[in-house]
């Protein structure tokens, strides 16, 4: 379990910036070259390039050389194991709240 922490650690801490949240959605449509995704920003490329090692180290994306670009990919995984995370800490905490309507309301019909 400690694995399974650190990556949703560090899945978190990328999509805490909105740079890399963007690059993100712009993945979801598909696969798209680094030069192809930085248009979209007002940055230096190596300032870019950041990002995306970022995204990648965190294995939110995936890259791989085609030609003389770099092409990056959406690798679903640590979205799916956030999202699950996400899910079971809503559920715990939906139960925590049901009860306390129910000792709320129990607490009201006694007085």
């Amino acid at each position: 379990m400690p694995n399974q922490s650190l990556m949703l650690d560090q899945v978190f801490q990328a999509l805490a910036n909105p740079t890399r949240r963007e690059v993100v959605q712009l993945l979801g449509r598909g696969p798209a070259a680094m030069t192809e995704l930085a248009r979209s920003f007002k940055m230096a490329l190596p300032s870019f390039l950041q990002h995306l090692q970022v995204l990648e180290k965190c294995g939110l994306v995936r890259s791989q050389k085609t030609g003389r670009s770099r092409v990056y990919e959406l690798a679903p995984e640590p979205l799916e194991a956030a999202e699950d995370w996400m899910k079971a800490a809503r559920r715990h905490w939906e139960t925590r709240f049901d009860q306390l309507d129910s000792f709320l309301l129990s607490q009201k019909e006694n007085t």
